[in-house]
């Protein structure tokens, strides 16, 4: 009976170590948690990319930052358009350079070309919390994608 005691102990400790150095390497993600950014990530800021339908580009408020409330109507779903939302939102937000090559990635992209008469705002949603510890949600206009022009945020872009 010891011998299988010891034998099942040792097995024990070996599952546990290998657990423990499993858990240690992911920098306090783990499987189960790490998917719910509400469990990994409360509390801090955050990014995401949605495309606004806009009608009238000479909006004086076009390029202004807002509340996530005033474009919600505007939204377009991506999925209709065959563009996966989360390759879009990484693009948006991780990008740090807007050279013509990666503008260019976003038209083809789109493939805005194939809607005449369209206009669709690339937007990033941010979102953080604030002093009075409330959640803030803006959106930050970026460019302006029409079938044969692309407008840059010219708060944002100086050419």
């Amino acid at each position: 009976m010891t011998d299988s005691f010891q034998k099942h102990k040792k097995i024990l400790l070996y599952v546990l170590l290998v657990n423990i150095l499993l858990v240690a390497s992911h920098e306090g993600e783990f499987w189960p948690f790490s998917i719910f950014p509400m469990f990994s990530q409360a509390g801090k800021e955050w990014s995401r990319g949605v495309v606004e339908q806009v009608s009238d580009s000479t909006r004086a408020d076009l390029w202004q930052t807002k509340p996530i409330e005033e474009i919600e109507g505007r939204i377009l779903p991506l999925k209709n358009y065959g563009i996966h939302e989360i390759d879009f939102a990484n693009f948006i937000t991780k990008t740090k350079v807007w050279n013509e090559e990666r503008l260019n990635g976003m038209r083809s992209t789109f493939q805005i070309d194939q809607y005449p008469g369209e206009m669709w705002l690339a937007t990033r949603v941010r979102g953080y919390m604030n002093e009075e510890d409330s959640v803030v949600i803006e959106a930050i206009p970026m460019f302006l994608f029409t079938a044969d022009t692309t407008i840059k945020n010219p708060n944002m872009f100086s050419e």
